[in-house]
Formats: structure tokens, sequence, C-alpha cells
């Protein structure tokens, strides 16, 4: 298989040239120290490159589902102002920036929190079918037993090196995982990646924008919870989508497939495993395991999910 190519600075400004009819071109900077796929182009542009055919299919994906969401959610997504191939078969988006930090810069203040649950809700009112015809897959919900077994291996490895006591993991037991187990027919748009670095935020603490959208799936909307607690906060994750009406079954899934989540890609990140900085995975881990009073609810109606 032929490997594909690395962009250099001079493929980004030779292509930013064509695209921005702009003989000297902007300044182009990666967004990522090493990394090739998406570069800054000047203050008002970014640029993103797909990597392999695979990514390219859901970059294209991504700017169908784009259109398709924009009306829903409240919060801006990326405009495209120009989209083809950088290479033969490999994709490129160039977007138009959203102004704002990015939630690892800002705090989300009470009423970003609204914001969060108008994503939520948007989301869940994004009809499933269109999206599957623009090519976002189905996917089942992760099965909490089997990522609590993951996680109790992890707290252990962590408790080796001082990073987290394990026996914050007892209260959540193996038949509070078997409870917590999705009902059926709650399958939604899901984000599925709301990270601090995906959420743009403006001085006032309101999210004006949501990005990242290329690994949205139909599924488990405890994920999107999952992705905020460990983005801004177990507490604001659990109020913004108790706004969205969502009940206690869900944001409770949420919170613990959070938890869990931030223990196993911590121990793996310690033993050199992904690519995120470990300062990040730790701050997750603290926001995800931020207390919340929902955590004393022992017994859950039989279906809490819209």
């Amino acid at each position: 298989m032929t490997q594909a190519p690395t962009p250099t600075a001079e493929t980004v400004r030779r292509l930013v040239r064509t695209l921005l009819h702009d003989g000297d071109g902007p300044d182009v900077t990666p967004v990522a120290e090493g990394g090739h796929a998406t570069w800054w182009v000047g203050a008002r542009h970014v640029l993103r490159l797909a990597a392999d055919r695979d990514a390219t299919a859901r970059q294209r994906r991504e700017l169908r589902l784009r259109s398709l969401v924009r009306p829903h959610i409240g919060a801006s997504v990326p405009m495209s102002v120009a989209h083809g191939e950088w290479a033969a078969g490999l994709g490129y988006t160039l977007d138009a920036r959203l102004p704002g930090s990015t939630g690892s810069e800002r705090d989300v203040s009470a009423v970003g929190e609204a914001d969060l649950a108008a994503l939520l809700s948007g989301l869940r009112e994004v009809p499933a079918r269109q999206a599957e015809t623009l090519g976002v897959p189905r996917v089942p919900p992760r099965s909490l037993e089997t990522l609590r077994t993951a996680a109790a291996h992890a707290a252990e490895r962590l408790a080796e090196r001082d990073e987290f006591d394990p026996a914050r993991l007892a209260q959540f037991a193996a038949p509070a995982a078997r409870q917590l187990a999705p009902q059926p027919g709650a399958a939604v748009l899901v984000h599925r990646n709301l990270r601090d670095d995906h959420l743009v935020v403006s001085d006032d603490g309101r999210v004006r924008g949501v990005l990242g959208w290329n690994d949205a799936v139909i599924g488990d909307p405890a994920e999107d919870i999952a992705g905020l607690a460990a983005a801004v906060g177990a507490p604001a994750a659990v109020r913004a989508a108790t706004l969205a009406d969502y009940g206690a079954r869900p944001c409770l899934r949420g919170l613990w497939l959070a938890r869990c989540d931030a223990l196993v890609t911590l121990a793996d990140g310690l033993q050199g495993r992904g690519d995120t900085p470990l300062p990040d995975l730790r701050a997750r881990l603290r926001r995800a395991w931020e207390p919340i009073l929902l955590e004393r609810v022992t017994e859950l109606p039989g279906d809490e999910t819209p």
C-alpha cells in the first residue's frame, strides 16, 4: 500500500494561496506541535487535512452532517469555505474559524450550561434516519460491566503511582453497572467527542460553538453526558443533562462512563499509549470524579430516558 504523503508548511501554503486567491498567502501554523493534520491559516481560517481514505470519508460525511445539525443545536458549527483533495484521494476542508476560546482555556458559566443543555436537546431532535442516510453509523451502547472491570485494573495501576485511590471505585459495584444499562429505543445522534477543546467558549462563559463532528454516531446519549463530565466537570454536565430533560439513569450512566474512561486512558497514558498529554488526562480524571448529589440515588424508575 502506498504511504500517504506528509503535508509540509509549503504544501499548505500553496494550497491556501490557491483557495484564498492570495499571492503571498497568510501565515500557516500546525495546531498541534509536531502535527500535520490541522493548520491555522492566518487568524480567520483553519485547514484540516485527511491523512488516509478512511479519514477522507469521515471528513466528507462531517461536512454533510454539519448542515443537518446546524438548525437544531443552538451553538455554531464550523462553516467550510472550501473543500476538495490536497493529494490523490485525500480530502481537505478549509473552515472559517469560530470566534472564542476553547473550553480548555476558559470556564463555562451557568448560562453556558444552558447552552450545553440546548446542545444535548438539539442532538436528540436531529432525525436519526436522516443522519444515517448521510453515512452516520449506528453503534450499540457500551457495556458498563466490561468497562468497570477495565477501570478496576486501571485504578490498581494508578494506585501504584499514587495517582488514584482505588477505594473510590468501590461505590460503583457490579449491581450498579447492571442497573444503569441503557433503556431500549434511547439511541440519538451523539457527537461522541465533546472534549473541552471541541467547545468554543466566549469571554462570558457561553458555549458559542462545537467542533469535531467527524466521530458522530447514532447511539447512547450518555456518551455525550460523559464527554461533558470530563470536559466541564461532572456537576456541570449533570446539570446540563437535567436541563435537557434527561433523567437520573442516563445522567448516572454518563457519569460512570466518564469516570471509567478517565481511569483507563490515564493508566494507558502513563504507559506511553495514546498521544494526549498527561496533564490533560489528569484534568479529565479530576473533572469526571467531582462528586454530585445524584450519586445518592440508589433506586431508579423503570425508564428515565426521554
